[in-house]
């Protein structure tokens, strides 16, 4: 079916010519005042309009603020005398999708037909994800319309009515703390806690006693007696992040207290009863730990009642425009402020990079964007300079190569490098140094040296 472009001009010679110019590639419709462009609007609804600025009667102005904020509303590009630059300005501001000056080159009207089309197909796109996310692709907080995600919903809301254990999988970033929001605001423990344990963000020696808790005297600094995570999931569901990180001496104490379903406070000699929901989550390789030693075989299948593998973004760049429509939004909300406009060049880029730290990792960038952005529209222009270098992977920074003091690129490369392995794991020294060979404690000690931040 062709596109149909709407040409909007009270002459009759200009609109031959333009009719000619395009009525091989286009349904051609005409108008040539502003009452009947109306009239062509609503029954045939073209995806383009050309639109001339001086009609009789109401001028073309008056068409474009009613029409640009409709919903579905065609890209118009109006057409303006010679020297009114302060109506194009009035135009673009209204919502224009361009402008062009009498007399214009008839190449250049072409080629902007011919990317308003594709902005338009675009917006379709947009539209057509959003629709099918209404319908079956979202997941409480979560949303993804792709294939795999929309197979990812339909088990996990099947897993979250039994009283499984559910083990979840997958690199930083691609959302496995939400995922296990809606598991348990889906299960029939939603009533009780969601008791939440980052393995990774504690030392080994406090892991235990947040698990099980402790009794006053228990060691130094246990002025008072304190319930573990267990006993505050009792009834509910306990949420072992990064389980992938724990000591093996915790993991064994934790299979005993989920065969058993009774717990000992550090210090205590009295045994409690405990009827908790474990979910863990982690980014490693299970399977490959266990036969490494790191990871116990027994506590992975108390675990896995169910797995639940979440795809890395790059897997599902389908996703991408979608979720940065909704970030944007919830940006709108959270700043107060409508914010410019992203150009279909813009969201193109930003599927375009690798995101290395997944769906985090695209909503911060995203965030930075919308704060920094100075003008009503973002372009891919402003998006290479955004998002470089560190969505695009390890590119060395110019600005590096071109230090000449050996000590100071090397800091520079340091803080770059440091910078972006961090992102990738989610701002996680104990995973970030396994990663690149280095002790924690002297990641640690980098990371203050530098100056870095973890997020």
């Amino acid at each position: 079916m062709q596109t149909k472009l709407l040409i909007v001009d009270d002459e009759l010679s200009a609109r031959y010519a333009l009719r000619r110019a395009f009525e091989g590639g286009y349904h051609v419709l005409e108008a040539g005042t502003v009452a009947e462009a109306r009239e062509r609007l609503d029954q045939d609804c073209p995806e383009v309009v050309l639109l001339d600025y001086s009609l009789p009667g109401e001028d073309g102005l008056s068409l474009l603020r009613d029409t640009a904020g409709v919903p579905e509303a065609p890209a118009i590009i109006m057409i303006t005398a010679h020297g009114s630059e302060r109506v194009a300005v009035e135009a673009m501001k209204a919502g224009a999708y361009d402008y062009l000056a009498k007399p214009y080159d008839l190449d250049e009207l072409r080629l902007l037909v011919e990317r308003a089309v594709e902005r338009q197909q675009l917006r379709s796109e947009v539209r057509d994800l959003r629709e099918r996310l209404a319908a079956e692709g979202r997941f409480g907080r979560m949303i993804g319309a792709s294939a795999v995600m929309r197979e990812l919903f339909i088990t996990a809301d099947r897993v979250a009515h039994a009283d499984l254990p559910v083990l979840l999988l997958g690199e930083s970033g691609t959302g496995k703390d939400l995922l296990a929001q809606e598991i348990h605001a889906r299960s029939s423990r939603v009533h009780q806690r969601l008791v939440v344990l980052n393995c990774a963000a504690l030392p080994e020696t406090l892991v235990e006693s947040e698990l099980f808790g402790y009794e006053r005297g228990a060691f130094t600094g246990a002025t008072a007696a304190r319930a573990g995570k267990f006993e505050l999931a009792h009834g509910g569901t306990l949420f072992l992040d990064e389980i992938g990180d724990m000591a093996p001496a915790t993991q064994a104490k934790i299979l005993r207290v989920a065969e058993s379903g009774t717990v000992e406070r550090l210090g205590g000699g009295t045994v409690r009863q405990v009827n908790v929901r474990i979910l863990a989550a982690t980014n490693q390789d299970l399977p490959a730990a266990i036969r490494e030693g790191r990871f116990r075989q027994d506590l992975y299948f108390r675990l896995a009642g169910v797995t639940l593998c979440l795809p890395p973004l790059r897997q599902r760049r389908d996703d991408v425009p979608l979720l940065i429509e909704r970030f944007w939004e919830e940006l709108r909300g959270k700043y107060k402020r409508k914010g410019p406009e992203l150009t279909s060049d813009a969201i193109l880029r930003l599927g375009e990079a690798p995101w290395p730290g997944n769906v985090r990792q695209l909503r911060n960038n995203v965030e930075k964007i919308f704060v920094l952005a100075r003008g009503e529209t973002v372009t891919r222009q402003d998006i290479e300079a955004a998002i470089e270098p560190e969505a695009e992977g390890s590119r060395c920074p110019k600005d590096i190569l071109e230090t000449k003091d050996y000590r100071e690129a090397r800091r520079r490369f340091e803080v770059a490098y440091l910078t972006c392995k961090l992102q990738e794991h989610g701002g996680n020294v104990t995973r970030t140094a396994a990663t690149i060979g280095l002790e924690r404690q002297s990641l640690q000690e980098k990371i203050r040296q530098l100056g870095i931040s973890r997020t």
